[in-house]
């Protein structure tokens, strides 16, 4: 295995720095602090210490919330804080909410003070409404202005050691400073679409939230506009010594983005995709894999996670650059889909993106080739429960 590149030099992503903020249509702000969160282990007490330190506002929106004890957690935590008067504004996806959360979850939050909306509801003037574009499963959340992650809420991501389930593998970011204006933005937007609009004034400026030293971009991707794919594109192109992807969802890439990968592998650029070796869609372990050939034949390595069911998506390239969001790589994520991401350019958090990754490839000891199936030891499905089915209350679509 390659060890991290983070000391060697990147002037190729200085030069493609204008191509970068033009291909994901927003700038890159410094002055930021980011902090990496992995699984829930690290997410859910950081999120839960961000609700208590909230004075002002709580912008919180999530494809699934679920009505179990995890999400009774994070009910009760942002009642308290409306208690407090903190302003707290929660999205939550029709769809998603479909067999996951009663309807009870959502009006004892109103009722405690909290300001509910949900997108895209059927009705009588737009029946189909819940097949239209919508937030992925884990698009869209900001937790006291500080947290941007692709997790859940619900006792997946937790696991149940009791029963032998391995908490869902996953990964977040804590982020402070200027770019957490940006994040707002995006959710003032979703809010926009679902009832009135969040007041300009209530909206940070970039200029008043200085923390760090750190350079993100916040890309807030819109059905049909694409940004994420561009941009995934032109870092496959700018990468010089690797290019280190996980996906939670990966079905048949486009012929372009798999043509981006191959020439770079040609090219002597260490290119690695992690994937799920068992998914809580079954229908996609089978689409994952027929992708997998075109990948292979251009040199791209492609890895299978033997744990609980693999949820991040994440990239990490020339020890310099990282992403961290929710956008997978399939073409209803790239294109159809409302999702939020984070790149972070940044040298010291990227080493950490390829030390975690490194971890990650533990639990996948054995690339995938064209010669057969690769083995990967035991064949249960870690982190589901009996019967093969996903933990009730897994992800469904869009993620």
């Amino acid at each position: 295995m390659a060890e991290s590149v983070s000391n060697q030099p990147h002037s190729a992503f200085a030069v493609f720095e204008e191509a970068f903020a033009r291909a994901a249509g927003t700038p890159l702000v410094t002055g930021n602090e980011v902090r990496l969160l992995r699984a829930a282990g690290e997410n859910y007490p950081a999120w839960l210490e961000a609700i208590a330190a909230a004075r002002r506002t709580i912008h919180f929106e999530s494809y699934i919330v679920h009505d179990d004890e995890t999400g009774q957690e994070f009910a009760q935590a942002l009642k308290a804080r409306a208690a407090a008067g903190v302003r707290v504004r929660v999205i939550y996806d029709w769809l998603g909410a479909v067999g996951k959360t009663s309807r009870g979850f959502w009006r004892d939050l109103r009722e405690g003070g909290i300001e509910v909306r949900c997108f895209n509801p059927p009705g009588l003037s737009s029946p189909f409404a819940w097949f239209l574009p919508r937030p992925s499963e884990d698009a869209r959340r900001g937790w006291a202005h500080r947290l941007r992650h692709g997790l859940c809420v619900g006792r997946a991501w937790v696991g149940d050691a009791a029963r032998g389930i391995e908490p869902w593998r996953d990964t977040g970011i804590a982020l402070r400073g200027p770019a957490v204006a940006d994040l707002e933005l995006a959710f003032a937007r979703m809010w926009a679409l679902a009832g009135a609009p969040i007041a300009d004034a209530e909206l940070p400026a970039r200029e008043s939230l200085p923390a760090g030293d750190i350079a993100v971009r916040v890309i807030a991707g819109m059905p049909g506009t694409a940004e994420v794919y561009r941009l995934d594109q032109l870092i496959a192109a700018a990468a010089r010594q690797t290019l280190w992807l996980t996906d939670a969802y990966f079905v048949v890439g486009t012929t372009a983005y798999v043509q981006s990968l191959s020439a770079a592998a040609r090219d002597g650029v260490d290119v690695r995709l992690l994937v799920p070796g068992a998914s809580d869609i079954w229908v996609l372990r089978g689409l994952s894999r027929a992708g997998y050939r075109p990948l292979l034949e251009g040199g791209v390595r492609v890895y299978e996670w033997n744990g609980p069911m693999l949820h991040a998506k994440t990239a990490v390239a020339d020890g310099r650059w990282a992403r961290v969001g929710s956008t997978n790589l399939n073409l209803q994520s790239w294109i159809g889909n409302w999702e939020l991401d984070v790149a972070v350019e940044d040298e010291g958090f990227a080493g950490q993106m390829e030390g975690m990754y490194l971890d990650d490839l533990g639990r996948a000891p054995r690339s995938r080739s064209l010669a057969g199936r690769a083995s990967y030891g035991p064949r249960r499905r870690p982190g589901f429960p009996p019967g093969g089915r996903a933990a009730r209350g897994g992800p469904r679509r869009g993620r």
